[in-house]
């Protein structure tokens, strides 16, 4: 079985490689960018079983991001499960997160237990 493959967008470079490092130790094959133009950019060339977006990123925020994503026409693409990933979602409510396609959130500070185990989750699907 092939690992499974994570796409972390975070323009904080501690948080994205603490990301990074947790969930390779849990044998997922990372990828990983610093906003949402190169998310866009990322899913021209690969395929991802999940996408760990944050909210606040320069260039595009994680709610154009995510929106961009769902408007894509490759239908494997746009269906991808996007975890969003902030320091502020009190500024968004659970409905604004879902009208742009993101599937969960999880707040800042990471709680990395809970990260691991809804990658988890959203990639055995």
């Amino acid at each position: 079985m092939s690992a499974k493959k994570v796409l972390i967008a975070e323009d904080s470079s501690v948080i994205q490689n603490l990301t990074k490092k947790i969930l390779q130790f849990q044998n997922f094959e990372i990828s990983t960018v610093k906003n949402g133009k190169d998310v866009l950019k990322a899913l021209e060339n690969a395929t991802f079983d999940v996408i760990l977006l944050d909210i606040n990123m320069p260039q595009m925020d994680g709610m154009e991001c995510a929106k961009a994503i769902r408007a894509l026409s490759d239908s494997t693409k746009s269906q991808i499960p996007i975890i969003a990933i902030t320091g502020n979602a009190k500024n968004y409510t659970d409905i604004d997160f879902k009208n742009v396609g993101i599937n969960e959130y999880i707040p800042k500070p990471l709680d990395f237990d809970k990260l691991v185990d809804s990658v988890k989750r959203w990639t055995a699907k």
